[in-house]
């Protein structure tokens, strides 16, 4: 069955999720999962999410398409979604009840409490699904407590504190995972250190091949490149340089300006043009703003 003709299933609420499973229902607005209890499964459909969740993947008879790239599910894996997010999901096996462990919770959950305004911190969201983190054997088990400690919570008579006590559990365990993630880019450092030596070869490649007259490069387009999504790559350029992607490319843009105001008479219009801007003016404020001069003040600093 082809991507168009896909059962779309929406997962916008607690219940939806739990109702497709066989789940029980303990709250409106969040739930801890083990699908292994799920008396049906869901599959070859694309799912459309309302809510956030996380899941830890125990087992490996699950594969994701997230847009038109597989995402081969491991074992030790856990894999993120926000509202937006759309995934198709296939399983390798006809096993009903997944190997599989979560959270669920409703955007409502975090209205009012600290998390909310922290929520946009945690980029991982954005990252493609086959940019998962891969927890070790110690980073389970933690990720396991934080459920645990939730869950718990969940069973308690829901009162004036719940929302607040729920929703402070959770960013423990996003905390958590901001810290695996940085423990990843770390061990994948030589990895990384290959990609941006690729995104400098490729930014290199965009304009000796002329290519500057098609407009400025953005960090999509070298994050597509790598075959990485825009937040992961973004995160790891900063990791790895110490500076963000974008900040890399104006440098370089500017690095070129200046050859060509040393060594041509060049128009700067014409110069500003050729480097992919449609106006000098915004050509020279991203050179004053990385060398604190003008175009011309840095030529006639020249003669």
């Amino acid at each position: 069955m082809g991507n168009k003709n896909k059962e779309i299933v929406k997962f916008h609420s607690i219940d939806a999720y739990n109702k497709l499973y066989g789940l029980k229902t303990d709250h409106p607005l969040v739930a801890v999962i083990d699908l292994k209890n799920a008396s049906r499964g869901i599959n070859h459909v694309r799912v459309d999410y309302g809510i956030f969740a996380l899941f830890l993947k125990q087992g490996t008879n699950c594969t994701l398409m997230y847009g038109r790239e597989p995402y081969d599910y491991h074992e030790g894996t856990v894999v993120s979604f926000k509202p937006g997010h759309r995934v198709d999901v296939e399983m390798t096996t006809d096993e009903v009840a997944p190997d599989v462990v979560g959270l669920l919770f409703h955007p409502d959950l975090i209205y009012g409490t600290p998390l909310a305004s922290r929520i946009n911190d945690y980029r991982f969201f954005d990252y493609s699904q086959r940019e998962a983190v891969h927890l070790s054997l110690d980073e389970r088990k933690i990720f396991l407590e934080c459920l645990d400690r939730i869950k718990k919570e969940i069973e308690h008579p829901i009162d004036k504190h719940s929302a607040e006590i729920v929703s402070s559990h959770i960013q423990v365990l996003l905390d958590y995972l901001t810290r695996f993630y940085e423990r990843q880019f770390i061990t994948r450092h030589k990895a990384n250190s290959d990609l941006v030596a690729n995104f400098e070869s490729e930014l290199n490649k965009y304009y000796t091949s002329k290519k500057g007259t098609d407009g400025i490069p953005s960090v999509a387009y070298f994050a597509e490149k790598a075959n990485l999504s825009s937040g992961y790559f973004g995160d790891m350029i900063k990791r790895e340089t110490g500076t963000t992607a974008q900040e890399i490319i104006s440098r370089f843009i500017v690095g070129q300006a200046k050859k060509r105001l040393s060594d041509t008479n060049d128009d700067i219009s014409i110069i500003a043009y050729d480097l992919g801007f449609n106006y000098p003016q915004h050509f020279t404020r991203m050179f004053k703003k990385q060398t604190g001069k003008t175009p011309r003040e840095f030529r006639l600093e020249l003669n």
